[in-house]
């Protein structure tokens, strides 16, 4: 009984991260609409980026809904079935850019409801049976083998049509995932009708979790210069379409043994010892693209792709560990949001930044910001 539980627990885990990881494969296709027919600059970009992921930041909100309304299971049904809704608009119908922004900030809403719910249930199911870094690195296997179809197949579909397809592909997956869905059975756990003030009281008078909130934010925060790297790949290596989903691909393989480790090793690693790693590792990578050719950007894609998700899993197994139990959707979001936050600062600071210093002291101050968390590092037990 005990293994069959654990296989559906594994089983849903993974068929919602795939889900959120094949969700993007119309983002090749916006990503080309919005640069070369509606010609918008990278900071225009950049910023309807984070205005899309609002809900992200949000999610100790979602996170207090979902603890206390309902099954985690049932919300995943729903966000499912309206899922289903929304790409349907958004395959079908040709909008003015104002709907197409809303309705693809609805979406993203959608499906941070999902992801808290399934990261709930990790944390309940994972505490229960000591495997919450098994179960996310399982769960980000899955969002980085979607990503080897996203990768390729976001590519073709960019070349071939345009991002209206990419949504309607989706429709099937969503239907799949209600499988896994339906047969993993979840305890009815006890419901505790506190008002979302006494949640939150409780949340933030819980020192270790200040604590590690802090550290996250730090530890992630550094401006951003992904998307000019972007236009540099197009506009000056002259990469077509194809090829940057190839690179995508092949970083996503990467991305994938690194989590693959992570699983095996995730009960032995020293943890403080490889966050301070981190820290000094993070930095001398970011001063690496000041040197960013051609050769060079494949180098970089395959091999932090692989450092990178080693070291992702490792914050968030940590950060599963310490959620509070009996609001494990609302705590685990609350720093889940935390980390969006921060990704969100850093594409607003770097869009901020970059006509105003440049690429290159934009890379310098990103790596110099990497070592606002070392302080931290000492008081996390």
């Amino acid at each position: 009984m005990k293994d069959k539980k654990l296989f559906w627990i594994f089983a849903l885990s993974s068929a919602v991260y795939f889900t959120q990881g094949i969700e993007g494969l119309p983002s090749q296709g916006l990503f080309y609409y919005f640069k070369e027919t509606l010609h918008f600059s990278p900071e225009k970009i950049m910023f309807l980026g984070s205005l899309t992921t609002f809900a992200w930041m949000v999610k100790p909100l979602i996170g207090y809904v979902i603890d206390h309304n309902f099954s985690k299971r049932c919300w995943i049904v729903i966000s499912l079935v309206l899922d289903i809704v929304f790409v349907l608009f958004l395959g079908l119908m040709q909008m003015p850019f104002v709907f197409l922004v809303a309705l693809l900030a609805i979406n993203s809403a959608s499906t941070a409801f999902r992801d808290v719910a399934v990261d709930g249930i990790m944390c309940v199911e994972g505490k229960k049976y000591k495997a919450t870094g098994k179960i996310q690195s399982i769960q980000w296997v899955s969002i980085l083998v979607a990503g080897l179809f996203t990768g390729i197949g976001g590519a073709f579909i960019a070349e071939k049509w345009d991002y209206k397809i990419g949504f309607l592909c989706l429709v099937p997956v969503y239907l799949l995932v209600g499988l896994p869905a339906y047969f993993y059975q979840e305890e009815p756990g006890e419901k505790k009708y506190a008002s979302l003030l006494a949640d939150l009281k409780r949340l933030f008078s819980d020192k270790k979790i200040l604590v590690i909130g802090l550290f996250i934010f730090l530890y992630k925060y550094s401006p951003s210069f992904g998307t000019p790297l972007f236009f540099i790949q197009r506009d000056t290596f002259k990469w077509g379409k194809m090829w940057i989903g190839t690179l995508a691909t092949i970083s996503t393989v990467c991305g994938v043994i690194g989590a693959l480790l992570y699983y095996k090793f995730s009960q032995k690693i020293n943890l403080k010892q490889w966050l301070y790693f981190s820290v000094f590792l993070g930095a001398l990578t970011t001063l690496s693209y000041l040197y960013y050719t051609p050769v060079m950007a494949v180098a970089y894609d395959v091999a932090y792709s692989f450092l990178g998700m080693f070291i992702f899993l490792m914050v968030m197994d940590f950060m599963a560990r310490h959620s509070v139990r009996g609001l494990e959707a609302t705590s685990f979001a609350l720093l889940c949001s935390i980390n969006n936050l921060s990704g969100v600062a850093s594409n607003l600071s770097g869009a901020f930044l970059l006509p105003l210093i440049g690429l290159k002291w934009l890379i310098v101050l990103s790596a110099l910001t990497s070592f606002l968390c070392l302080p931290l590092i000492r008081r996390i037990e």
